[in-house]
């Protein structure tokens, strides 16, 4: 897949043995973190830990699409790259929303200034009030079919380079295999039976991210019946809701589902979300 935006290609290079070379490195690097993972729900944190170690970023994410509008984050190399992931999914806009949406690496390389804060002014202003510098966004998929991103952030403003990029493609290839095989492995193949404890394994590593995912369906699904709008509006709803109050998707999801806070028609008058039963309190915490 080419690169969105102007910079080095992902192709040529090296001699054919080097890049092969290289290519095993970051398959061995990667199923090294995942060996080394202290129990399978720790795999998916190790392997994004380990993609921030074969290139010069800081952090990683990876994000699989639940479908329009909707994902959940799978895994994170540390605190700020699983918030930068979650401020993509509540602003519904960034590097990452586009890679995803038109199938292509989008490198934001300097989100301080210039085409990168004018694209995604809103994502710009707070992932640098989390001191991310640039994003670089890579779609996962096979086909042209994206069904998720690999997300690198960095706290230095600038892109990456040619041999970088190589290896940050060769990652997103890995993670994509990965992720195809944890889908195999989950559902069983036609034909094939399913290891009962690779079954298990494949169940733990999804298991906190599909809570996450499952929450905000069920909340939009509340929010379309509180103000008879179609999900897209419930989840913008949502989303308004989250921004406004200084908080993530998921966690406002996780008040409407408690009965924490609903919504009403703006034509009732007064805040279209509120606590339930109007009792005063200040913004909503965890």
């Amino acid at each position: 897949m080419p690169a969105e935006k102007s910079g080095s290609s992902a192709g040529g290079g090296g001699p054919p043995d080097a890049e092969v070379r290289l290519r095993l490195r970051v398959g061995e690097a990667l199923a090294a973190a995942a060996r080394g993972a202290d129990e399978p729900r720790a795999v998916p944190g190790a392997l994004c830990a380990a993609c921030a170690r074969l290139l010069p970023v800081t952090g990683s994410s990876v994000s699989i699409s639940g479908g329009k509008g909707v994902r959940m984050t799978w895994c994170a190399s540390d605190r700020v790259a699983a918030r930068l992931a979650e401020l993509q999914y509540t602003v519904g806009d960034g590097p990452c929303q586009t890679a995803l949406d038109r199938g292509v690496p989008v490198l934001a390389c300097d989100l301080t200034q210039g085409p990168d804060l004018r694209r995604w002014p809103i994502f710009a202003h707070e992932a640098v009030g989390l001191g991310v510098r640039a994003v670089f966004s890579l779609p996962l998929g096979v086909s042209g079919a994206a069904i998720g991103t690999l997300d690198l952030y960095s706290e230095q403003a600038g892109g990456l380079a040619e041999p970088d990029l190589r290896v940050a493609l060769w990652v997103r290839d890995a993670v994509t295999l990965a992720l195809m095989n944890l889908q195999a492995a989950r559902y069983g193949t036609p034909g094939g039976g399913t290891d009962e404890d690779t079954e298990g394994e494949v169940a733990s590593w999804v298991a906190a991210s599909e809570a996450g995912h499952t929450e905000v369906y069920q909340a939009v699904g509340m929010v379309m019946v509180q103000l008879d709008v179609d999900p897209e509006q419930a989840l913008d709803r949502l989303r308004a809701r989250a921004y406004a109050d200084g908080r993530t998707v998921s966690q406002v999801a996780r008040e409407v589902l408690t009965r924490r806070l609903s919504f009403r028609p703006e034509t009732d008058g007064g805040d279209p979300a509120r606590p339930y039963g109007d009792d005063p309190q200040g913004p909503l915490g965890e």
